[in-house]
C-alpha cells in the first residue's frame, strides 16, 4: 500500500470490519466520505461516537437502551402476559418497527445460569405465554427444550413462531428441516 494513503487505507480496513462489507464496498464508502461528502463522514463519525457512549443493554430484557431499563420495559401499556424470547436486541427492533408484538421481550444472547435466573424472575411476574422467536435449528430446539424444562413448574404456554415454506419459494429451494416442519405444522384450508 502507498504510504501517503495510510489513513485512507486504515479507514477502508475499519469499514471492512463491519458485517457484509467487503473491500470494494469499504473502498467505495471511504472514498465517498473523504472525497465527495466529508459532512456525511463527520455525521457518521459523531453518530457512532454518541451511540457507543450512550447505548447499553437493558438490565431487565437485554435489549438496547440509553437508560438502565429500555422504553419497552418501562411501558405500562405492554401486555404483561406475553414474553417473546429473541436471539439478539436487533430482533426486538425488527418486531417493534413492524408493530408485530405488544408484550415483553427477553434477549437470549447466551444460555447461562444468570440468564435463566433472570428469565425465571420475569416469569414469576405473571407471564402466561412464552413465544420463541429464534432461528430454527437443531441447537435452538435444544435451547427451547432446556428453557421449557427449567420453567416446567410455572403455568406457561410455550409457543414458537411459525416455520416452513416462505411465500414465493419453490419446494426445490427449501431445506429439508423447513420442509419437514412445514408438513408437520400444516393447516386446514
Amino acid at each position: 500500500m502507498i504510504k501517503s494513503l495510510e489513513k485512507f487505507n486504515r479507514l477502508v480496513e475499519a469499514l471492512q470490519d463491519l458485517p457484509t462489507i467487503g473491500k470494494k464496498s469499504a473502498t467505495r464508502l471511504a472514498y465517498f466520505m473523504v472525497m465527495n461528502d466529508s459532512y456525511a463522514g463527520m455525521k457518521i463519525s459523531h453518530a457512532i461516537e454518541d451511540a457507543l457512549g450512550s447505548l447499553k443493554k437493558c438490565k431487565l430484557c437485554g435489549g438496547m437502551s440509553e437508560d438502565e431499563l429500555c422504553f419497552i420495559c418501562c411501558d405500562d401499556s405492554r401486555d404483561e402476559n406475553f414474553l417473546c424470547i429473541v436471539e439478539s436486541a436487533k430482533d426486538i427492533l425488527l418486531l417493534e418497527e413492524n408493530g408485530l408484538f405488544d408484550g415483553r421481550y427477553f434477549v437470549l444472547d447466551a444460555l447461562n445460569e444468570l440468564s435463566v435466573n433472570t428469565l425465571e424472575s420475569l416469569v414469576t411476574k405473571g407471564i402466561s405465554e412464552i413465544v420463541f422467536a429464534i432461528t430454527p435449528s437443531i441447537s435452538n430446539d435444544a435451547v427451547i427444550l432446556y428453557i421449557e424444562d427449567k420453567l416446567k413448574d410455572f403455568d406457561i404456554n410455550f409457543t414458537r413462531i411459525a416455520q416452513g415454506v416462505p411465500t414465493g419459494v419453490s419446494l426445490e429451494n427449501i431445506d429439508i428441516l423447513s420442509l419437514t416442519r412445514a408438513l408437520e405444522d400444516r393447516v386446514k384450508v
